[in-house]
C-alpha cells in the first residue's frame, strides 16, 4: 500500500492541478513498481507561506525580498 505525501505551499492551487498530481504520482506508482491505483493514498498538505522556511527566512519573505 503505498502511501505519498505531498507538500505544497497554499497558493491557489486548483482543484484540477491537485488532480493531476494525483493521477500522475498513482501512474508513476504503477507503471514503475507494479502498484495497484486502488491501493495507492496520495495526501496533499497545503502549508500557508508564513508557515515554511527557505533559505534562512519565511517563504511569503523569501518570495517579497529585492531581486538582484
Amino acid at each position: 500500500m503505498p502511501y505519498v505525501n505531498v507538500r505544497i505551499t497554499k497558493d491557489g492551487v486548483t482543484a484540477d492541478q491537485k488532480r493531476a498530481i494525483v493521477e500522475e504520482i498513482t501512474a508513476t506508482l504503477c507503471r514503475v513498481l507494479g502498484k495497484r491505483p486502488e491501493h495507492t493514498h496520495i495526501v496533499i498538505d497545503e502549508i500557508d507561506p508564513e508557515n515554511w522556511g527557505y533559505a534562512g527566512m519565511l517563504t511569503n519573505e523569501w518570495r517579497s525580498r529585492p531581486r538582484e
